[in-house]
């Protein structure tokens, strides 16, 4: 019996775990429009800046940043930025979609691998929309707290901040024109 409901558990969790792939997510976010993948590397003066707009505690490490570039009809119309970290103890991966007023389109979880009861509800997600990069954008600002799971509240702000920071220095909407 045992054994059954070790089994149960862990299908339940690796089918929590993988949730969108991020052509999917892509679509999703993007429905219609071409996709174009680049990649950014940053000098140590652009990285700098990033670790400065993220803010404290939000880690910015890699001088290498893929970015997603959608537009329509000619015309760009947003970015999406995957953000692979750790929450507590296992990883999660997001996508943060950025409009081209520089503000947050809307956050897609790919992968959670923390138990369920910690993976952020999509209602709280809706929240960062609209969001620019501001001292609001935090768990002490306009960021409601998410009760039983700090951690994922934080990991998710720290992902928004740090996409964002890495959005106004790459400046991924000038390079399209």
């Amino acid at each position: 019996m045992l054994a059954v409901a070790l089994g149960a558990t862990a299908s339940a969790c690796s089918l929590s775990a993988q949730t969108l792939t991020q052509d999917e997510a892509l679509a999703l976010a993007f429905p219609g429009a071409r996709i174009e993948r680049r990649t950014a590397y940053l000098t140590e003066a652009q990285l700098a800046r990033a670790r400065g707009l993220a803010g404290e505690g939000v880690q910015v490490e890699s001088e290498v940043v893929t970015y997603y570039v959608a537009s329509a009809d000619g015309r760009s119309v947003g970015v999406a930025y995957f953000d692979a970290h750790r929450v507590r103890t296992l990883p999660e991966v997001l996508m943060v979609v950025v409009g081209t007023d520089d503000r947050i389109r809307r956050i897609e979880v790919l992968r959670f691998q923390e138990p369920p009861d910690y993976r952020p509800p999509a209602g709280w997600l809706d929240r960062f929309r609209g969001r620019p990069l501001d001292r609001e954008l935090s768990t002490r600002g306009s960021v409601p707290a998410l009760t039983g799971a700090t951690l994922t509240a934080n990991a998710v702000t720290g992902a928004a901040r740090r996409a964002l920071a890495l959005h106004q220095v790459i400046g991924p909407f000038e390079a399209s024109k």
